[in-house]
């Protein structure tokens, strides 16, 4: 069983940058594929970014440009820096693990066996 702790939220203006921190514990890190999802008001979740073991990494047309995705596997940590932050950005971000995920379900939530609580990221104009 993995357990995944979400931090690094909060409110910020047009423009700014955050970083979100996923600790995990409970599993071999190293081997999940691990992403970040988010939720925006009145919205379904939707996929933000993955990264493989291996480091390969994919992000949503939304995001890409402006967010990176980084794992610490002797951490046992995953991140995601977000730069340029627009009020579209606002939203519970998830962090997801996954034992099975392949480049096809890569971006789908049934893909992923774990997840976080979630942290709010507010976006102000």
């Amino acid at each position: 069983q993995v357990q995944l702790v979400e931090s690094g939220g909060g409110l910020v203006h047009t423009g700014d940058s955050l970083r979100l921190s996923c600790d995990a514990s409970g599993g071999t890190f190293r081997s999940y594929t691990m992403a970040w999802f988010r939720r925006a008001p009145g919205k379904e979740r939707e996929f933000v970014a993955t990264i493989r073991p291996s480091r390969h990494s994919y992000y949503s047309d939304a995001v890409k440009g402006r967010f990176a995705i980084s794992r610490d596997n002797a951490k046992s940590a995953l991140y995601l820096e977000m730069n340029n932050l627009n009020a579209e950005d606002t939203a519970v971000y998830f962090c997801a693990a996954g034992a099975r995920v392949i480049t096809s379900n890569s971006a789908s939530m049934s893909a992923y066996d774990y997840w976080g609580q979630g942290t709010q990221v507010t976006v102000s104009s």
